[in-house]
């Protein structure tokens, strides 16, 4: 028997859950979904999350909300926000920070699914590696569980493969985040792990990177700071389901999807 895990790429904004509403059930129907896990750090106004937003999420059907450097962003909202077990926060973050980075989820067929968060360090912030930080996390959480997901929140590409297989066939999946941009290689490595580098994003495609064209545009033409909007129109749902073997933990396919709204 096969887990099936539904995952969307960074939701954006008010489009981005409108998106999200639109697609979710069809969705998870069509491909039998057991678990939805949503990267929601973008999903309040396009910079963090509130406990509003994680509500709607929530109330939609998604079971976990991953994130990266944006879920600090709403800040009087963060510790209200990272008190919910089911919001995870990257796992390399310092000792001390709020949240946490991995949590256990049980689907309606009483499969456990570890679900592990962590944050890139190329052209981000200088955070704990994340490549030793899964080798903890991984221990721990293979003693409940052979099934784990890991959402990796990383800007390069290279360290996102380095990533993927260095735990190749110790973690199920290792899909990356951040770029807001699908990426089309998506595989199953050597050992079993499902692999892709980025799940794209769900929100406004009339947009850059889901941020207001001229917006985007002026800020790169006068190197000042602006305000951002978030466009509405071209709505689209990125994502990938990966179907995982219950007992082994190893990937047993996994598909890209890219949703008109």
């Amino acid at each position: 028997m096969a887990v099936k895990i539904l995952f969307i790429g960074d939701i954006i904004g008010k489009p981005g859950r409108q998106a999200l509403s639109r697609e979710l059930d069809r969705l998870v129907d069509r491909y039998a979904v057991d678990l939805v896990i949503a990267n929601g750090e973008n999903a309040a106004g396009g910079f963090g999350l509130t406990l509003d937003t994680a509500k709607e999420l929530f109330d939609m059907g998604v079971h976990c909300i991953t994130s990266g450097n944006h879920i600090w962003d709403k800040k009087e909202q963060v510790p209200l926000v990272l008190a919910d077990k089911r919001i995870l926060r990257p796992s390399n973050y310092p000792e001390g920070a709020v949240g946490v980075g991995s949590a256990i989820f049980t689907t309606p067929g009483k499969v456990k699914v570890a679900v592990l968060n962590l944050e890139g360090r190329i052209y981000m912030k200088n955070l704990e590696c994340p490549f030793r930080a899964a080798d903890r996390e991984i221990e721990r959480l293979r003693q409940e569980t052979p099934i784990i997901f890991v959402d990796f929140h990383a800007e390069a590409t290279s360290e996102k493969a380095a990533l993927g297989w260095y735990l190749d066939g110790r973690v199920s999946a290792l899909i990356g985040t951040h770029t807001h941009v699908q990426t089309a290689d998506e595989r199953i490595l050597t050992q079993g792990t499902a692999y892709l580098s980025d799940a794209g994003m769900t929100g406004s495609f009339d947009s850059v990177i889901g941020i207001g064209k001229e917006e985007a545009i002026r800020k790169f033409l006068t190197q000042l700071p602006v305000k951002f909007e978030i466009p509405k129109k071209d709505l689209r749902l990125n994502g990938v389901v990966v179907a995982i073997d219950e007992s082994s933990g190893k990937a047993v396919s996994i598909e890209r999807i890219a949703v008109s709204c």
